[in-house]
């Protein structure tokens, strides 16, 4: 089920860009409308960078999230300010945006104490956000895991960063090999009961571990997962089109998308580039890059892998400069169609959208009214130009071996 926010116009055909003289008839000042275009702040005020926003469950559960939250990983990063991450929190609440999603592994444990502080001094009422964080990994390896020590540890770290008395989603941010999946669902089970988490999800799990955690979970009358937290983009389809609608049908657990925008993706002399370099440089700060990297190599990062090589590469830029000039012709930038491609995919119910500055995620905000833009034609010259739509592998019958 879903709602369109309130006070919200109706999505529209038009173009999403806004005119200055828009701006000066909707109750801004001159000063707010320079020659560098509109305060995103203001605007998100004004009440006119919404439309298209609309809430849903979260899984089959009574969780209400945004369509789209905020991923505070590019927030607080080093090169951010408190002030600056704050001016972006306040965007998206003043947006619409309710889900705040955070990480131990996500510039170690500044982003939940930042984040503490922010809420703390603005005073929002707990009832009008939801913030999720992930338990696994640490600055020191010897308390990685996910061993009910670490889990319940983990927990009470993350509500004495953040300030607050429970966190509405905990997730459990890859599974741990060497835990049984038993003691994971019974840990998380204690945490909820505790009063200190009010529900709690996976991410980067296989279809096969979700399923294995559902199964440990009504056999030991366990509170459920309600979500999947996967990567999702034009070069990253399989799972979130295959495999999590039949995870949200069969055993109700939700999709909450993170990644939208290809991770590498950069332009110079209006060339597309994916450079490994860069790729390094800027996600190196943060303490989960080696084991990510490395995944590079495993099957769920395949598409990364191939990027890599010299021929993949060259038919990704070209695949990239022709949806940069179908985005030209639908009047947005690439990004924004990307994101808005995201959320025509009905299975996500949430996308996270990273954000470093306001015009940042004011822009990528923007990519909502693109969506109606998005009809049958459009999405089929895609598909054409990407020529990746995943697809399932044909049933063998065993009569057939015989």
């Amino acid at each position: 089920m879903e709602e369109f926010s309130a006070g919200s116009a109706p999505s529209g055909l038009g173009d999403i860009t806004i005119t200055k003289e828009q701006l000066l008839l909707s109750g801004l000042s001159q000063a707010a409308v320079n020659a560098t275009g509109p305060n995103p702040s203001q605007l998100a005020r004004q009440g006119s960078v919404t439309p298209g926003l609309r809430y849903r469950n979260l899984g089959k559960s009574g969780l209400r999230v945004s369509n789209v939250g905020l991923g505070t990983w590019p927030t607080f990063s080093p090169g951010v300010t408190e002030e600056q991450a704050e001016q972006v929190l306040l965007l998206a609440v003043d947006s619409g945006i309710n889900v705040f999603d955070l990480s131990e592994a996500h510039s170690g444990t500044r982003a939940e104490t930042e984040l503490g502080r922010i809420l703390q001094r603005r005073g929002w009422k707990r009832t009008s956000y939801i913030v999720t964080t992930k338990i696994y990994w640490s600055t020191k390896s010897d308390e990685r895991g996910l061993s009910r020590k670490h889990i319940i540890e983990s927990v009470k770290a993350s509500l004495f960063r953040l300030q607050l008395a429970y966190i509405d989603v905990v997730i459990v941010h890859k599974a741990d090999p060497m835990c049984p999946m038993e003691e994971v669902v019974r840990a998380m089970n204690y945490v909820i009961s505790q009063g200190w988490a009010m529900y709690w999800g996976t991410a980067r799990w296989s279809p096969v571990e979700v399923m294995e955690a559902y199964t440990n979970c009504r056999q030991f009358n366990c509170v459920t997962p309600i979500m999947e937290q996967a990567e999702y983009h034009m070069f990253c389809r399989e799972k979130t089109e295959l495999y999590m609608p039949e995870l949200y049908n069969k055993i109700g657990v939700g999709l909450m998308a993170w990644s939208p925008i290809t991770m590498g993706i950069s332009q110079k002399d209006d060339t597309l580039l994916f450079s490994r370099s860069s790729f390094k440089n800027k996600y190196s700060s943060f303490s989960w890059t080696e084991d990510e990297t490395a995944a590079a190599n495993k099957e769920s990062y395949t598409w990364l892998k191939d990027r890599l090589q010299p021929e993949e590469s060259r038919r990704q830029s070209d695949k990239l400069r022709d949806i940069a000039n179908l985005a030209e012709k639908l009047g947005c930038t690439i990004s924004q169609l990307a994101v808005a491609w995201c959320l025509k995919n009905e299975s996500v119910q949430c996308l996270l959208l990273g954000a470093s500055t306001v015009e940042q995620l004011y822009e990528n905000i923007q990519s909502l009214q693109l969506l109606p833009k998005l009809n049958t034609t459009t999405m089929a010259e895609i598909e054409r130009i990407l020529e990746n739509k995943p697809s399932r592998p044909p049933m063998v019958s065993t009569l057939a071996l015989r």
